[in-house]
């Protein structure tokens, strides 16, 4: 068995004129590892090489693979990730791995610019001031969380416990989410490699898989990020965040087979209108698989829908 030339030429477009110390040592585990890595893998994934090593970068810190990062932060300002986007990573860290952890990566993101002669401070990106970080922050938060469910969570947090919610718009998504340096799609999707890679977090990374819905990072894109942590983070953790990512996609398309089912007519019949209370039922066509849908199989009870009184009491689209 060799490294596959495939494996050999992603591998060094990465790292230029790289010897690992472990091609001697360890030479069959380098080999399985760099083709699964470099090859295998790859070919599963459709992120450019930029966004790749980006959540790879985030997936490192939350792992606390300090040497890994290392490496794969002269990787990425290799392939065009700027210093600015580097330490944007590291900062967004901060709120999910605290700076106990996060220093050290801090420490080793300056002694990699330095070394590579970038001056520092990096340009401020900060967006907010702490007179309307909070309002900055809470109009994040409800985009990606969702209103109601901010409004729930507030309202809901004993007195002894709401400065946590305060400290979660303030600061979590005010100071860090509002940062410029990194667009909201990829410091979404920065947020949920790390909290997979940390474990432990799955209701944490089940948010953030709906809020990387919301914000255009579709299923196939987190599973494209699922897929090129696999070397690195390890089956457990990256099958737990499908699992995750599993369940947030499930719910939508369970909503979209819903507004479906609502918006489907037999052919002549209009609209009827709206009731003071909701929308009032009406009748709708039966359930065909919409394009989108893969599974091919009838809706669940919870989607059935009873006609209105006076009409056959017959359910449409019953489930066999």
């Amino acid at each position: 068995m060799s490294v596959s030339e495939t494996a050999r030429k992603n591998h060094d477009a990465l790292f230029p004129n790289h010897t690992s110390v472990l091609g001697v040592t360890d030479p069959e585990i380098v080999e399985i590892f760099g083709n699964f890595a470099f090859d295998e893998v790859l070919r599963e994934s459709r992120l450019d090489v930029r966004t790749r090593l980006i959540v790879l970068l985030g997936a490192m810190i939350g792992g606390q693979c300090l040497g890994q990062f290392r490496i794969q932060a002269g990787a990425a300002l290799n392939v065009g990730v700027t210093p600015v986007e580097l330490k944007e990573v590291v900062y967004q860290a901060i709120p999910y791995a605290g700076l106990g952890v996060v220093v050290d990566y801090l420490t080793a993101t300056n002694a990699i610019l330095t070394e590579r002669g970038i001056a520092l401070p990096l340009p401020p990106q900060r967006t907010t001031t702490p007179e309307d970080r909070a309002e900055k922050g809470l109009a994040i938060q409800s985009q990606l969380l969702g209103a109601e469910a901010q409004a729930q969570n507030v309202a809901s947090a004993p007195a002894d416990q709401k400065h946590f919610q305060r400290f979660l718009t303030e600061h979590c998504f005010g100071e860090h989410f509002t940062r410029s340096g990194l667009d909201l799609r990829t410091r979404e999707l920065v947020v949920f490699s790390m909290l997979v890679a940390m474990g432990g977090c799955e209701p944490q990374v089940r948010a953030h898989a709906a809020a990387n819905v919301k914000v255009g990072n579709d299923r196939a894109r987190l599973v494209d990020v699922l897929t090129v942590m696999l070397p690195f983070v390890g089956y457990a953790r990256v099958l737990n965040g499908l699992r995750m990512v599993n369940e947030v996609t499930a719910v939508w398309h369970r909503i979209g087979l819903r507004l479906q089912l609502l918006i489907r007519r037999p052919a002549g019949e209009a609209a009827e209108p709206c009731h003071p209370a909701g929308p009032r039922p009406f009748r709708c066509a039966l359930w065909r698989p919409s394009p989108g849908c893969s599974t091919g199989r009838r809706p669940s009870a919870r989607t059935r829908r009873t006609v209105p009184r006076g009409r056959s009491s017959v359910r449409r689209a019953s489930a066999r």
